[in-house]
C-alpha cells in the first residue's frame, strides 16, 4: 500500500503570556477575525477556514516569570495538517502503527477529528479531517452551543473507527460531533 500524506497546511498555535496583545497582533497583521474565544483559547482566521490561528493563555494555567518562558512553554504548540477523509486520515494512522509510531492523543475536536503526534524532540503535530464539507458549517459549528459547552473535544479511539467504516459505517457518523462530553484534558507529547 502507497503512504497516505496531508494534503494540506491548515494552522498552528501559539502558547502565549500576552493573549490580548498577540490576538490585536494578529487582527491587525493578517486581518483576521475571532471565530471563537473563551478566558483560555482563541481561534482565528483570514480566509474561509475555520481556523488558521489558535492561542493559548498560558497565565490560566502558568504564572508568567522570564524562568518559564526560557523554558520552552512560550511559542508553537503545535502544527496541523489535513487529510482528504477521515478514511484517509486512519489509514495513515494504520501504517504509522504499523510503523511503531502511535499518537498520544486522539480527539474529536468538533469541526476536526485529530490525532497528534510527537517527533522524537517532542514537537507536536495535529493530523485531522474535517468534520464539516463546507467552510460556513464549519464556522456555524463554532459560534454554536456545542462548541462553547467543549472546544477541547471527547476523546476517540482510532482502531474502533476504522473497524467501524471498513464495516461500512459512514464517514458522517464519525464526523458530525452530537456528544459533547466528557471533555478531554489537553494532552501533549513528551520527548523520546
Amino acid at each position: 500500500m502507497s503512504r497516505i500524506t496531508p494534503t494540506a497546511f491548515v494552522h498552528i498555535v501559539y502558547r502565549t503570556h500576552r493573549f490580548d496583545a498577540m490576538l490585536e497582533w494578529y487582527r491587525k497583521v493578517f486581518d483576521a477575525h475571532v471565530q471563537f474565544q473563551n478566558d483560555t483559547l482563541a481561534f482565528l482566521t483570514y480566509d474561509e477556514e475555520h481556523h488558521r490561528f489558535a492561542f493559548i493563555d498560558l497565565a490560566k494555567f502558568v504564572p508568567d516569570s522570564e524562568e518559564k518562558n526560557r523554558t520552552g512553554l512560550v511559542g508553537v504548540d503545535h502544527v496541523a495538517y489535513t487529510f482528504d477523509s477521515l478514511r484517509d486520515l486512519l489509514k495513515n494512522w494504520e501504517q504509522l502503527k504499523g510503523m511503531g509510531i502511535e499518537p498520544y492523543w486522539s480527539v474529536h475536536h468538533g469541526i476536526t477529528a485529530s490525532l497528534y503526534y510527537g517527533d522524537p524532540d517532542g514537537n507536536q503535530m495535529e493530523f485531522q479531517a474535517e468534520s464539516y464539507s463546507t467552510a460556513e458549517d464549519a464556522n456555524a459549528f463554532m459560534r454554536g452551543p456545542g462548541y462553547a459547552e467543549n472546544p477541547i473535544g471527547v476523546e476517540f479511539s482510532p482502531e474502533d473507527w476504522l473497524t467501524r467504516l471498513r464495516a461500512g459505517t459512514p464517514e458522517r457518523h464519525f464526523l458530525i460531533r452530537e456528544v459533547h462530553q466528557p471533555v478531554s484534558p489537553p494532552r501533549f507529547a513528551a520527548p523520546n
